[in-house]
């Protein structure tokens, strides 16, 4: 079982979980099981007893203090997660063109999504396929493109795809516009309903789609329409009440965001986030973000006994 084992391995989560005076034989189903707050890979390098990293992933973030830190011992269970989250969804890459948009995310190097997208453009096999970084040199290319008849994806961070909205007018008939990641500072906050709107309208397709990962995950959940992500067989998400990290609520009812992801074997697959949302049906929706100050309050009193 994959909680004994980071119980007993990874020693953050060791702590955590012995902190809590938990006894890792005694739990028998996923709700029992002591969720990691996600704060901790800011601070602590989590990676199993006598493990290796060979790739070390960053979030963004304004410095190193800032930053997110996951250590990689196997990236091809990362190439593995990430290929056959996107097939299951999308098909196979090489049936697609894509188009890569994510200026914040290149510029500070080590990001886990970039990573991804980089690998996904090798796997499409199409020579159109590439990043951009320049607005206009995008906008030209997405358009002779799409008048291709071929399959186009483009994915974008949230404030990027937006700044393209404001500048440009497109008619799409063969694309999909995917968005990621946020306005990382750069624009106000968006609900992600007026966030879709706006693109829908100025790239001229009725729906959005959205990607949801982060550097702390090696698995992705991916939402086709209205904002209803979808999670692939090894990833599952919980949502726990805000105010009490330890019960569940039901379906339906606004929470906070557990997340197992058993691609995770060598850090830690059990991690509470900081993400507020919702669970019907097995599709979850992001709606917003904890209060960080509330956040720290629960993590200051095991910080102070490491």
């Amino acid at each position: 079982m994959l909680f004994r084992y980071q119980a007993e391995r990874v020693d953050l989560y060791s702590a955590f979980v012995n902190f809590l005076g938990i006894d890792p034989k005694k739990i028998s189903s996923s709700k029992q099981i002591p969720f990691l707050p996600i704060e901790f890979f800011k601070t602590h390098k989590l990676l199993a007893q006598g493990q290796q990293a060979s790739l070390v992933f960053r979030s963004s973030g304004t410095g190193n203090m800032d930053r997110s830190s996951h250590y990689i011992a196997n990236p091809n269970m990362y190439r593995n997660s990430f290929t056959k989250a996107f097939e299951l969804i999308y098909g196979p890459p090489k049936d697609w063109i894509i188009l890569a948009y994510l200026p914040s995310y290149q510029e500070q190097g080590q990001s886990s999504l970039v990573y991804m997208v980089d690998e996904l453009i090798r796997l499409s096999n199409d020579r159109n396929s590439k990043f951009y970084s320049d607005r206009h040199l995008l906008a030209r290319a997405l358009k002779e493109l799409d008048s291709s008849g071929k399959k186009i994806l483009l994915i974008g961070v949230s404030f990027a795809l937006l700044e393209l909205a404001e500048k440009e007018r497109f008619q799409l008939k063969n694309t999909t516009v995917m968005e990621t990641g946020g306005m990382k500072g750069r624009r106000k906050e968006l609900i992600r309903e007026e966030l879709h709107e706006i693109l829908c309208e100025s790239f001229g397709v009725d729906q959005i789609h959205s990607e949801y990962g982060m550097t702390e995950l090696q698995s992705q959940a991916y939402a086709p329409s209205d904002g209803q992500f979808i999670t692939p067989p090894w990833m599952k998400v919980l949502i726990r009440d805000v105010y009490d990290p330890f019960h569940f609520v039901e379906e339906g009812v606004t929470g906070a965001l557990n997340i197992i992801d058993l691609a995770n074997i060598q850090s830690c697959a059990f991690i509470a986030t900081s993400d507020l949302g919702s669970l019907v049906e097995d599709r979850f929706s992001v709606l917003g973000r904890l209060d960080h100050a509330d956040i720290r309050g629960c993590n200051l009193l095991f910080n102070q006994e490491l």
